[in-house]
């Protein structure tokens, strides 16, 4: 019986993905190891590697195919001996996802059916070459790649007005380019538009200022479920303190001006650093809740946001309190390139004790970041900047940093958080105590 390659879980929240580009085609012999295709997951694009040997009898889902669900067969494999009449028997045993089913988005029943939504995917859509209007949904579905509508919707295309040339008419890449160098498939004015956009519309009034409709990416989709899940389900509280930093940044210029330095330290590899140390200090709050327990972490790692095109991901700085600051630096800026490639692999984004999310870069004096779960700490940190401060009871200036730490308060109390707050701060404002 042939073996049923199936779509693999690539991430915790992977309930889906979509078959990017198979590496390998019917008839190719695969060892265990091969790289045989690349799925677009909610995180990035990653390779799959083939867990058994033998012969790819037959492909069950083509290349493009989007929301293939995970588990779901996507192709056979012959093992060795095996015909190639054994696929005929195993094909119709499983219940194969077509390159673009219908059923994926189901219609209601009109019995059933709800009010309609004013969005554009329950407005009519032109079908291509007749410029006819027809129901959107199974046969007015437009079947393309998601590079090609990510290149649709930055360059204003309309995917309606492109032929497509990849399997089953499947609008691809080069299609979008091959409109962009004619001319052709440019998105119609809003006003044509306006009849979906609206109560005024629907009266046949134009409405000029419809807003642009973004279809939402796996990972877009998964930060609003989760983040959504966090403020709704995690009891957070916050606590503050102001960090002077003229110390850290006199001791980054000068480790950073050594002739024999190959590393250029940021202000963020020394607050990677003070949170690890803290950690240590403070252990308990190195914690996650579980339920009817908490789960105190023996190692501690550190999860920074990197800002990437299609949202955020938190790549791991495992073990930081073991870690010099050159060490850090270099991993934080090898993790942070390859993350915003899509190159990370799944260990390098999955897990994690504490979270970090700094904005100070872009001038934000102080915000409140939303917690990772199951993590039960987020450390938002705002910019340096020059403020009055009293030091002996004389007005003086610092370069003073505002860092907010939100706290899941079942696992965390306000007294346990004020004391890694503390300890954080000592360390920023005592940078030569990291280097111990």
């Amino acid at each position: 019986m042939p073996i049923e390659i199936k779509m693999p879980a690539l991430s915790p929240t992977m309930t889906e993905g979509n078959l990017a580009k198979w590496l390998k085609q019917e008839g190719d012999d695969v060892a265990a190891g091969d790289i045989i295709a690349e799925i677009e997951t909610d995180k990035a694009t990653m390779e799959v590697e083939a867990v058994d040997e033998g012969r790819l009898g037959r492909i069950l889902v083509n290349e493009g195919t989007e929301g293939v669900a995970v588990n779901a067969p996507i192709a056979l494999l012959l093992e060795e001996g095996e015909d190639a009449s054994a696929l005929e028997a195993a094909a119709s045993a499983v219940s194969s996802p077509e390159p673009a089913p219908p059923a994926a988005e189901p219609q209601p029943s009109p019995a059933a059916a709800p009010a309609p939504a004013p969005s554009a995917p329950a407005a009519p859509t032109p079908s291509k070459g007749n410029g006819q209007v027809q129901p959107a949904g199974a046969a007015g579905r437009i079947f393309a790649s998601p590079l090609a509508k990510r290149m649709a919707a930055l360059e204003g295309l309309d995917l309606g007005a492109i032929d497509g040339s990849g399997p089953h008419g499947r609008i691809v890449k080069a299609d979008i380019e091959r409109a962009l160098r004619g001319g052709a498939g440019k998105a119609p004015a809003a006003q044509d538009r306006a009849p979906s956009a609206g109560p005024k519309a629907a009266a046949g009034v134009t409405d000029l200022a419809a807003p642009e409709e973004i279809p939402l990416t796996n990972m877009r989709k998964v930060i609003a479920r989760r983040l959504t899940e966090a403020k709704q389900t995690i009891p957070h509280f916050y606590l503050t303190m102001d960090c002077e930093l003229d110390a850290l940044l006199a001791l980054r210029k000068q480790l950073n001006g050594r002739e024999e330095a190959d590393y250029k330290l940021s202000v963020n590899d020394f607050v990677i650093k003070a949170s690890a140390l803290a950690l240590k200090k403070v252990p308990m709050a190195n914690v996650s809740f579980a339920g009817d327990k908490l789960l105190r972490y023996k190692s501690i790692d550190i999860s920074v946001a990197v800002a990437i095109p299609d949202g955020l991901i938190t790549p791991i700085v495992r073990k930081a309190d073991k870690k010099g600051l050159g060490q850090i630096s270099e991993e934080m800026k090898d993790l942070a390139a390859r993350a915003k490639d899509g190159k990370l692999a799944p260990e390098e984004f999955q897990g994690g004790s504490f979270s970090i999310s700094n904005l100070g870069m872009f001038g934000v004096k102080d915000f409140q970041a939303v917690i990772n779960p199951p993590q039960a700490c987020i450390l938002a940190v705002g910019a340096g900047e020059q403020r009055p401060v009293i030091k002996d009871g004389a007005v003086s200036s610092a370069t003073v940093m505002s860092c907010t730490l939100s706290i899941d308060h079942r696992a965390v109390d306000g007294a346990l958080g004020a004391q890694l707050l503390r300890a954080f701060k000592s360390y920023i404002e005592d940078p030569l105590s990291m280097l111990l």
